[in-house]
C-alpha cells in the first residue's frame, strides 16, 4: 500500500512539474526571454515539428528562429496553453497534448493574428528537471 501511494504521489507530482514547464515556456515566449525558453528544452537532439514556422533538431536551431521572428518591440504575443492531458509512462518519460489559443499584435503592421492548435509533447526527466524533448504543433 505504501508503496503504491509513494507511486501515485511521485506520477502527480510530475504531471504538475510538467504543467509548470509548459506554463513556463508559454510565458517565456510572450516576454521574449530566450534563456528562459532554452532552459524548457533538453540539450542534444529533439524533435520540433512547428508547421510553417519550421522542423527543428535542436533548440538553438529553433532559438535562433524564435528571436528573428518574436523578439522585435512591435511583435506582442500571447501563448494561452488549455485543457493538457498529462501521461507519465514511467519515472523518466511522459507525452502530453495541451490546446493552444494564441494571439498575435504587430503594432508597426497594425494587424493581429489569431490562431489555435494543438501541442503533441514528448517530455524527459534527467537530474530533477522534466524538459521538452518532442514537440509537434497543429494549427
Amino acid at each position: 500500500m505504501a508503496k503504491e501511494l509513494a507511486e501515485r504521489i511521485a506520477r502527480l507530482e510530475a504531471i504538475e512539474a510538467i504543467k509548470q514547464l509548459k506554463y513556463a515556456y508559454f510565458h517565456a515566449c510572450d516576454t521574449k526571454n530566450i534563456e528562459a525558453i532554452r532552459d524548457c528544452f533538453a540539450p542534444g537532439p529533439i524533435d520540433l515539428q512547428y508547421g510553417r514556422i519550421g522542423n527543428f533538431d535542436d533548440r538553438e536551431k529553433m532559438l535562433a528562429v524564435f528571436s528573428q521572428l518574436a523578439c522585435q518591440e512591435h511583435i506582442v504575443e500571447m501563448h494561452h496553453g488549455q485543457n493538457p492531458q498529462i501521461h507519465v509512462h514511467d519515472s523518466q518519460n511522459a507525452t502530453g497534448l495541451w490546446g493552444l489559443y494564441y494571439f498575435l499584435v504587430d503594432t508597426r503592421r497594425k494587424v493581429t493574428t489569431q490562431l489555435a492548435g494543438f501541442y503533441e509533447d514528448t517530455y524527459r526527466e534527467e537530474g530533477g528537471r522534466w524538459q521538452i524533448v518532442g514537440s509537434h504543433y497543429t494549427v
